[in-house]
């Protein structure tokens, strides 16, 4: 038993010696890697660090790759928008940092806001009020035939283009001051005046109206102004566009577009063609004789809404400024008739007159006018190379459709004044175009 004890002891001596040492082991083995994991957790979170800040980094510099090949390949794509000056004009485009736009001038843009262009140009715009009489002739299904007038009023556009020592000049479309008996102009500040035809061109339907500058007041005169005439030749398709009109005789409006086309060669109503510049600026009736403008407020078309009567959006016609210009300046120069002459003073032709109504020319293949059907000897007519059946189609750059249209256009014109007639004759079986200088005689007692 003692040896038991004494094993015990001895034992129990070795096994606590060994516990004790055992667990110095254990602990300075748990220190260790304690201090080793402590060491790796550092090493470790270094580690993830970088790498953290190098994914960051690979990111950034991919993602701001990224964004500058979208912006680079849009600024190729798509119009830039560029700064005007106080003008609407385009000030030159910054390169910037990077050079994207080093190879690219003149960088423009549509922009909506064109108010400063109204601004400067809207004093130049009329309204007019044409308070017209209707001649109505032809033949019913009985073979009866019918002739009468009525009364009617229109309203359309017009743009002042000048003015000399005593009248104001206004351009308009010939159709919208034909077969005037009064002509009503309203300004910019409100005020009306009454206007009589300068000179008018049914083939261009161009028309020049003239007003009194005595009848004008002087505020009137300090608001209104003088419109600036561009080049209609220089556009190009795309190009932004203003239209400035009495749209509906509502008043003035303002409608914006772009160029739609070039040289368009379309038929008018009255069966008339021309070329034209077409445009998706809004084009509606009371806009005839209006300014198509450029960017710069500058005229580079007369707007016709003659021409619009095809169902179809987005398709307005204006006439070039360009060809245009030359018989404005023709028709400014024309001497104005403002009151009829006297009957006893009025000129006279020496001829009998058939009709040509509508009807009768789609059905034979004529044109519409007043055929000469009887030539007095020694008259004005005769002298001046007239021949029977002429078929006169316009007179003084009037046009002619009606016996009582010839006859009310001759009330303004003296005896001696010379005009310019234009007759459609026939010729080896086609009609053909001839201008007639005739100086009017006097009716015979």
């Amino acid at each position: 038993m003692y040896d038991n004890e004494i094993y015990s002891n001895n034992d129990s001596e070795r096994y606590t010696t060994y516990q004790t040492n055992g667990a110095a082991n254990n602990d300075g083995q748990m220190n260790a890697g304690r201090e080793a994991g402590k060491e790796g957790k550092k090493k470790g979170g270094f580690r993830k660090v970088l790498l953290s800040a190098g994914m960051g980094l690979a990111f950034g510099v991919f993602a701001g790759g990224g964004f500058y090949a979208v912006r680079l390949g849009t600024q190729q794509l798509l119009p830039v928008k560029q700064e005007v000056d106080s003008n609407n004009a385009a000030l030159p485009v910054s390169s910037g940092s990077g050079g994207a736009l080093s190879n690219i001038n003149n960088i423009t843009y549509v922009t909506d806001d064109v108010s400063n262009v109204v601004e400067r140009v809207m004093p130049a715009m009329v309204s007019i009020v044409n308070n017209y009489t209707k001649n109505n002739s032809g033949i019913t299904i009985w073979g009866q035939r019918y002739d009468y007038s009525e009364p009617g009023v229109s309203t359309g556009s017009g743009i002042i283009v000048g003015e000399n020592e005593n009248e104001l000049l206004i351009v308009t479309n010939n159709h919208v001051v034909d077969d005037t008996n009064e002509l009503q102009i309203l300004f910019i500040d409100g005020s009306t005046a009454t206007a009589s035809i300068k000179g008018q061109d049914a083939d261009m339907d161009l028309a020049v109206i003239a007003v009194p500058l005595e009848g004008l007041s002087e505020e009137t005169r300090n608001a209104i102004a003088v419109a600036t005439l561009g080049n209609s030749d220089d556009l190009k398709l795309g190009s932004p566009v203003i239209a400035i009109g009495n749209a509906l005789g509502y008043g003035q409006s303002v409608t914006n577009g772009i160029i739609s086309a070039l040289d368009r060669e379309m038929t008018a109503e009255d069966g008339s063609t021309g070329v034209y510049i077409q445009t998706n600026a809004a084009i509606n009736h009371g806009n005839s004789g209006g300014a198509l403008l450029n960017i710069n407020g500058e005229v580079i078309g007369i707007n016709s809404s003659k021409i619009d009567g095809y169902g179809v959006e987005g398709m307005g016609y204006a006439i070039p400024i360009s060809s245009a210009s030359p018989i404005i300046a023709d028709l400014m120069e024309r001497q104005t008739r403002a009151d009829k002459v006297e009957e006893g003073e009025r000129g006279y032709m020496g001829i009998t007159m058939q009709e040509v109504t509508s009807q009768y020319a789609s059905m034979f293949g004529m044109p519409q006018g007043v055929s000469v059907q009887e030539i007095e000897e020694g008259s004005a007519a005769e002298q001046a190379g007239m021949k029977r059946y002429d078929i006169i189609v316009k007179f003084d750059g009037n046009k002619v459709t009606s016996n009582a249209g010839l006859k009310e256009i001759v009330e303004y014109y003296k005896a001696g004044e010379t005009v310019t007639v234009t007759v459609q004759r026939l010729v080896d079986g086609r009609y053909e175009s001839v201008d007639l200088e005739i100086t009017l005689g006097s009716r015979p007692q």
